[in-house]
């Protein structure tokens, strides 16, 4: 016969079980109605002319698809994305890297310096927009800066011609995303056992050698994770780039997502908007798995 304090463990046991069931249960249904469920209404939309100026869609198939074939903005627009993503992956990567190195002390300065460095991914992408922008324009802070210090002669429109444009929406988001990527670059070096690098100088391991040999490979599941979340965070871009430039100068810095806001609700044209954020998820999710597999596989060979 089973002894009271014995059935009462399993009946504690039970509603606790009860109640993680509720929470998964709970979780699952809201991830259904706030993503799934929006996913599949788009995908429907997207096979319509939805309009809301009109009362009625019909279906047109795959006719938003085909015509995606053929819109110059939107390549434009997605190769754009695309190169910014990249770039910004890299630099995000390498700043957020060397970060952590130098920031990789126990002092209280040091712990200070790595508060201040995590400052830009908390701060909300309108008001980095906003502040950025008031740095970039030709009578801001880096013009008057970079005149007093004699190197140009006259402000350079940072923002107005479309190549600084872009370069100075890369920056921006590349500093952003520092924030994050210095964060788990940290964590990760944390994790380190010093046991490592006392064995390697022993054995005469010298300072560029500990990098290669122990820091990298040891650090390879953080570059999996940043390299993963900086791809996706900037191929989903809006906010920065709509503050900072507004997708201009001649659209030079207009993001995909800028353009499938600008089809759904400057132009109205709902359905064909939704085709092109299928297209764009597409993308990303081939772009992400693509990523995460191959370096996953550098872990394994590091």
């Amino acid at each position: 016969m089973t002894s009271p304090p014995r059935r009462a463990g399993r009946l504690r046991a039970l509603r606790d079980d009860g109640g993680l069931r509720a929470l998964a249960a709970l979780g699952l249904a809201l991830y259904a109605v706030f993503i799934v469920l929006p996913l599949f209404m788009s995908l429907h939309t997207s096979l319509t002319n939805a309009n809301p100026l009109n009362a009625s869609s019909q279906y047109v198939g795959l006719a938003n698809y085909r015509q995606m074939l053929h819109d110059s903005e939107l390549h434009s627009a997605v190769i754009y994305t695309l190169v910014l993503a990249f770039g910004v992956t890299i630099v995000a990567n390498l700043l957020g890297f060397g970060f952590a190195v130098l920031l990789n002390r126990t002092s209280l300065s040091y712990r200070v310096l790595r508060t201040l460095a995590f400052l830009p991914q908390v701060i909300s992408g309108v008001i980095t927009g906003f502040v950025w922008q008031t740095i970039l324009t030709e009578n801001g802070i880096l013009n008057t800066l970079l005149q007093h210090m004699g190197l140009i002669s006259q402000p350079v429109d940072w923002l107005g011609d479309p190549r600084l444009a872009q370069l100075s929406v890369g920056i921006v988001v590349s500093w952003v995303l520092s924030g994050f990527t210095t964060v788990v670059y940290l964590a990760a070096l944390q994790s380190i056992p010093q046991e490592l690098y006392d064995a390697a100088s022993i054995d005469g391991a010298g300072p560029a050698r500990r990098l290669r040999s122990i820091t990298i490979p040891m650090t390879a599941p953080a570059t999996t994770i940043c390299v993963t979340i900086c791809m996706i965070t900037v191929l989903k871009l809006y906010d920065i780039i709509t503050v900072l430039t507004g997708g201009g100068p001649a659209f030079a810095t207009q993001s995909a997502a800028q353009y499938i806001v600008q089809l759904a609700f400057t132009s109205d044209e709902f359905g064909y908007a939704s085709a092109v954020a299928i297209a764009l998820l597409a993308i990303s999710a081939v772009l992400a798995l693509t990523m995460t597999n191959v370096l996953r596989r550098r872990e394994v060979n590091l």
